[in-house]
Parts: C-alpha cells; structure tokens; sequence
C-alpha cells in the first residue's frame, strides 16, 4: 500500500534508503534521492510532522530523527504519506516553487545547506544568519552521537569484505560501516589510476572544476574532478598531507583517505569553524592533528582552502580550490582548482635559491605559511624550502589578518599583492575592459560604488605593465545568482546555502544592482549548479588578460581596506585568511593573452562560466539567505 501511495507523487524518490532505520543522515539532496518507508508510515499518521510521536526505539537520536522527519515533510508536501490533510503546507510550498520571489519569511528553515562565507558586517548586523547557521551544523552533528563501543579503524577494504571505522560516536564517520564499494559511499567516483594522465593533459592551466552530482557530463569532463582523485595513487606514494580550509566534515574526511589507502598516513588539518568532531578527532586518531585558526578579530575566518601533498620520493604537490571539506560543497555546487604538477626535491647540496619559479612562488608560499606562527607546520616549510618549484607558472595572491605595510618586494597580501604583480607582469590592458568579478559572498561594500569598489579596490584590479599616465577608469561587472538562478538549480531553493548575501546587507549597497550579472554555465554543464568558486579576470575579443582564482569573496574582510583615519595604524587592514592563484599569459604561454577560443598554438583557457556574461534583468533580484529562513 506504502509503495502505491508513493507512486501518485512523481517527484518521490523510488531508490530505498540502504541504511533504513540507522541512516542520521540530515541532508535534504539525501531524502530527495532515497525513500525511507520507517519515516513515511509515521507522516502518514498525522496531520503533520510536529505531531508525530516518535517512537522510544528509533536507532538515531531523537532529535535527528525529528529533523528528518521535518525534511521529508517539507520536501514532498503532495506526498500521501508525508501531508494528506494539509492544505496550508501545501499552497505554501507550491508557493516557493512557481510564485513570485518569497517574502522573508515565506520559506521556513528546512535543512539549510551549510556555508562558509561570512558577509563582512558591523554593529548589530554581527549577529548574521550564516552564524546561525554554523551553531544549527554543530547541534546536527552533535546530536548524531550515540552510545555504543569505539570500533577501531582497520586496514582498506578487500575485495571480498566491507571494513568499519570508528563508530559514530566519535563524530570521525558519516556512516556505521564503510561499504566495500566505494560507488555506495561516494556519489561520483572516477577511475583509479588516472590523475596522473587528467593533471598533464590539463597543462599548461592546470585548472579544474568539481564535478557535479546531478550533471552527467561533469563525470566524464576532462577538467572536473572528484577528492578522491586528489589522493589517487598515480599523482604519487602519500607519506603525510596538510588539508587548509574554513569547514572540515572530518569523517567524510577520512573516509576519503581511507578508501585511498591512506588511514593510517599523517594528517594535519588546519581549520576555522570548531566542532566537537574535529576538537577529538586525535584521541582517536593519532595520526591526524587538528588546530584551529585562531583569529583576533570577530569578521575574519580561516578562509583558504589549500592542499599540501608530499609523497615518499621526497617530491610533493600543492591544491588551491575554493572548496570546504563538506559533501554538500563536492555535490551540486560549482567550485574550482589549481593542482600543481609533481615537485620534486631539489639535488642535496644545492643552492638555496636553486627551484625557485619565475613566479616566486615558493617564496611566496613560505611567507604565507610562516604568518600562522604554528609549530606545527615548521616541518612542511622545511620541507617546501627543499622543494623544487620551477615548474610552478602561477603566482599566489594571498591574505592573512592583520595591519600591513609595503615590504622592499612591495605589498605582500591582499588587493595591493594582486596589483603589484599586475604592474610587474601583465600586458597592457584596454581600459575599455571592465573587471569581471564572481563570488559566492558580497560583504559591505559601502553607500555608493566609490566607496571601495571604484574608489579603492579597483586601484589593484586595473593595474598592467603599462607606463603610469592618464588612464580611465575600467568598468565594473559582478556575477552572483540571482534568485531565478537559484530556484532553477539542482536543489531548487537549497541550491542558495552557499550563497549568504543577506537582504540587511543589500538595502545599504542597493547601487550594486546595476553591476550584477547571471550565473550561466551551459558550455560547462553547470548551469544549475551554484558557485561557490570565486574569480576575477580582465579580458577583450582579443583575448584574456589575466585570471585569478581565489578563496576570497568580494569583501573588505578578504581583501583589505585601507584605514585613512588612524594616524598610527598601519595603511592596510585584512581579517581574513585568503589563497589564490593568479594566471598570467606572459608566465605560462609568453603571451600577451590567454586565447579564450580554440586555435592551432594553445588550448583555450577553460573558463567557468558561459560568455558574454547577461546583466539581471529590470525584474530581478540577488539570492538572499534570508529566503531559506523565517
């Protein structure tokens, strides 16, 4: 009967959750593919999901199973199992799909999905939804602790056996038992053993998108590609590894090392949003360290998003991606990577400035490093000083908290490094070419565009190599999804929980409006998969200019500001740590541009994003998060 029922709602999953009644899983793209009948009875007993007994025997905490409860209920309203006698739920929820934009709060809170982003805000405006967002995560996770025995971590799974890792208690795992096929555990998952060949056909950019969960042909593209890959076997022998970021899941973590081989293998994790799961995390698994960021200020994060990879044969690799190390983040969200080439160890008894790239980098990256003053990293800075990085054509563009001054090598972060290097090394540049800018976060932005778009900010962004004289000022463009763009995505309205621009914050900034562009993805097969990859870049129908790929969000937060009232204070002021990667045509092709088409000399530069770019429409208005809560 249960079955028949479900079979009036077209839009209800078919596929049965293999966990059943053990599956705490609080995600609503996992209830939008899996159907869980021990959910769905109870609905269809009561007039809604509040009124559901719970009964004293579920297999998960009571307040996961009630969450769940709530998703299903609200992600299939016409669903005879979840709301028969319900009108109101229902003409709300047709409401949200086919009406006009939603009021604040028309949408209620269903299983946000998580973000990193903090919009840069003062006074009042502090206490944001994002913040809310981070305590509601921590609760979930929190709440799927249940009382059983530690099972210990074993050796990889073989052919003929599925493995355990350790129990859910510990927060170090997203299920009870590993499967034996990676495919049940991982969504997309490539074949092993061929990084290596996907990393050198990349050249000379390097630069690849994630794949998305719901497009079928990111699994096979070329230049899309999975975390697991970023641990295959063919990349090198893994003998310790560094993962950077704001969020850290650490059991979807580990299970990706795990199903690499690769469990046992020292781990340091440097993050910024605390959990209880990642404070343990070491008691439990010896060989993974985890230590929080700690900043100074409240409006900065831990922002980067860095890999460090060094192999048994002394070489070792290094990831910049805009990407957490979430699942949501690695599912139906578009995020991008640079994946540096193999970097061997330089000869003993080399000089010490034997391996360093035309780009500096290596210099640049220790620079950065050493800004964490963190004991724990003084064996990677060994190690990278020791590292031969000539093959590296990229330059970093970084940014760490604090007070900042010129250096003899000029400005070492934020907006004033992005423009240093620009003067040093990028062609000279139309002024007809405006900035193109894409984030997945907007922060306060000041009253008018010259507050510090124009008047600051685009000072670094125009730069070139060009002689300094009478030059005008470029235009200004900013792709961020609208919410037609949202509403239409993979996960509909949830597709938007990485994009936390806030409606308080918009009302102060209203003139931005008429700089916004879509999101549109068709060549890419990303359309409807929302960015939460941030870019800037110049280009003509020459060609590209430069190219920047980066954690940080157009924010004051990420990108400096300079202080031009304190007397004593230093000029620049950063709160948050950023990493990027800048792309030069002269360092990669000794070209003036990228070409961005086609031709017989170098492969186009694989562009995230569909041009020409489309400005909103008169009718349309940025994704909000107020959207997704009361």
């Amino acid at each position: 009967m249960e079955n028949s029922k479900r079979k009036m709602n077209s839009n209800a999953p078919t596929k049965e959750c293999q966990y059943g009644g053990e599956c705490y899983r609080v995600n609503p793209v996992h209830f939008r593919e899996y159907s869980h009948p021990h959910i769905e009875k109870l609905l269809a007993k009561s007039a809604s999901w509040s009124m559901v007994e719970i009964p004293d025997d579920v297999k998960v905490h009571k307040s996961v199973f009630a969450e769940q409860l709530k998703i299903v209920s609200n992600l299939f309203p016409h669903h005879p199992s979840s709301d028969s006698i319900n009108p109101e739920k229902k003409s709300r929820t047709e409401h949200i799909s086919s009406g006009p934009i939603p009021t604040t709060s028309a949408l209620p809170l269903v299983g946000v999905a998580k973000t990193d982003s903090k919009p840069s805000t003062t006074g009042k405006d502090s206490k944001n939804p994002i913040e809310s967002l981070f305590a509601e995560r921590r609760a979930k996770m929190q709440s799927t602790q249940r009382d059983k025995p530690t099972a210990t971590v074993v050796a990889p799974p073989k052919e003929e056996s599925s493995a355990s890792v350790s129990s859910v208690d510990t927060g170090i795992s997203l299920k009870q038992a590993i499967p034996r096929d990676i495919s049940s555990y991982f969504p997309v998952v490539a074949p092993r053993g061929r990084m290596a060949e996907k990393l050198a056909a990349a050249a000379p950019y390097n630069f690849f998108l994630t794949t998305i969960t719901a497009s079928k042909p990111t699994h096979t593209e070329p230049l899309a590609v999975t975390f697991q890959e970023l641990l295959d076997s063919s990349l090198g022998e893994l003998e310790c590894s560094v993962q950077m970021n704001f969020m850290v899941d650490i059991g979807w973590l580990l299970a990706h090392y795990f199903f690499a081989g690769y469990e046992n293998v020292p781990l340091l994790v440097l993050y910024g949003d605390e959990t209880p799961e990642l404070r343990m995390v070491t008691q439990k698994k010896p060989n993974v360290t985890a230590v929080k960021v700690e900043i100074k200020t409240p409006f900065g994060v831990h922002h980067t998003k860095m890999g460090l990879y060094g192999y048994k044969d002394g070489s070792m690799r290094v990831v910049i991606s805009t990407a957490n190390l979430y699942e949501d983040d690695w599912h139906n969200r578009t995020q991008g990577l640079w994946i540096s080439p193999r970097l061997p160890a330089v000869p003993e008894g080399s000089d010490t400035t034997y391996g360093e790239s035309r780009t500096d980098f290596r210099a640049s990256l220790l620079t950065y490093l050493d800004a964490y003053k963190l004991p724990q990293l003084q064996p990677w800075l060994a190690r990278i000083r020791k590292t031969d990085f000539s093959d590296v054509k990229v330059f970093l563009v970084a940014s760490v908290p604090g007070g900042h001054t010129n250096t003899p090598k000029g400005p070492l972060w934020g907006h004033p490094r992005l423009g240093y290097v620009l003067s040093q090394h990028a062609a000279p540049i139309d002024d007809a070419c405006p900035l193109v800018a894409q984030s997945s976060s907007i922060g306060s932005l000041g009253p008018s565009p010259e507050s510090w778009v124009l008047g600051e900010i685009m000072a670094s962004f125009r730069k070139d190599s060009a002689p300094v004289g009478i030059r005008r000022l470029p235009g200004f463009r900013m792709i961020y999804p609208s919410y037609s763009n949202v509403r239409q995505s993979h996960d509909a309205l949830l597709g938007g929980g990485c994009l936390p621009y806030v409606r308080s914050t918009h009302v102060k900034q209203e003139w931005l409006k008429d700089y916004l562009h879509q999101w549109c993805s068709r060549a890419r097969h990303r359309n409807k998969a929302m960015p939460h990859i941030k870019t800037y870049c110049r280009w003509s129908h020459r060609g590209l200019y430069w190219f920047l790929l980066t954690s940080a969000n157009l924010s004051k937060a990420a990108w400096g500001v300079y202080n031009k009232t304190g007397r004593f204070e230093k000029p620049l002021r950063i709160n948050s740590y950023e990493a990027g990667v800048l792309f030069l045509p002269k360092m990669m092709l000794d070209e003036n541009f990228f070409p961005m088409e086609a031709n017989k000399k170098h492969p186009p530069f694989p562009m995230p994003y569909d041009i020409p770019i489309i400005p909103y429409a008169p009718e349309d208005t940025p994704f909000f998060m107020d959207y997704l809560h009361q």
